[in-house]
């Protein structure tokens, strides 16, 4: 019987190179601008050239890495006008998922979201920038998985990801010392059964903080 270990193999590892550099970025654990070489990635994660191009053609192709016309590979460093239309994209996604999840939010899910928001609050105190984006695109994603709507959460997750080597640029100039005040609020709105003050919470949430470095 004739199997296909080395392409199962070659897959596995594509796509473990992948994810682990989709979360890098997604999480902001790569400054904006930052260069990536196919031979360091290799080298990095034990696999040959092939894995590591397939995982950076990928991550070009959601927009999470520039290739330059010179072939150069690194994060991209976003110009105001595009901060500002991920922004908005981030306003009309997440108003929508969130309002499709309000009918589905129950106690579990809320006290959920009040945990996640606890665990904020500690890596603020700990200067912690990469466990602040983390965590509070776990709050976003918790609350979106309710709305049942897959194929908008992947959108909004592709934004995030070619928004996060800026969130960490965001991160240092917002100098957080207290937890999102917008979280409160879309908690609240969840308890209350408020569509209106959850849409609003969360659009305020997910703006706010990107018009900072629009200015």
């Amino acid at each position: 019987m004739i199997t296909s270990r080395p392409a199962e193999a070659a897959t596995a590892a594509h796509d473990r190179v992948y994810r682990t550099l989709r979360t890098r970025i997604m999480h902001g654990e790569i400054a904006p601008g930052e260069a990536l070489t196919l031979r360091g990635i290799g080298t990095e994660f034990g696999v040959s050239m092939t894995p590591a191009r397939e995982s950076v053609r990928r991550l070009v192709a959601e927009g999470a890495l520039f290739l330059s016309s010179s072939g150069r590979v690194s994060t991209p460093e976003l110009t105001s006008e595009r901060i500002e239309e991920l922004a908005a994209l981030r306003a009309l996604l997440e108003v929508e998922l969130a309002s499709r999840a309000l009918p589905r939010a129950h106690m579990a899910l809320i006290d959920r979201l009040q945990m996640i928001n606890t665990t904020i609050a500690e890596v603020i105190v700990n200067r912690d920038a990469v466990g602040y984006i983390r965590t509070n695109l776990e709050f976003h994603r918790t609350l979106y998985l309710r709305a049942q709507a897959p194929a908008m959460l992947a959108m909004a997750e592709t934004v995030w990801l070619q928004l996060g080597p800026t969130m960490r640029a965001l991160y240092g100039r917002l100098r957080r010392t207290d937890p999102p005040h917008y979280h409160k609020l879309i908690i609240a709105a969840l308890k209350a059964g408020d569509e209106p003050g959850l849409r609003l919470a969360v659009r305020s949430d997910v703006t706010q903080g990107l018009r900072l470095l629009t200015t």
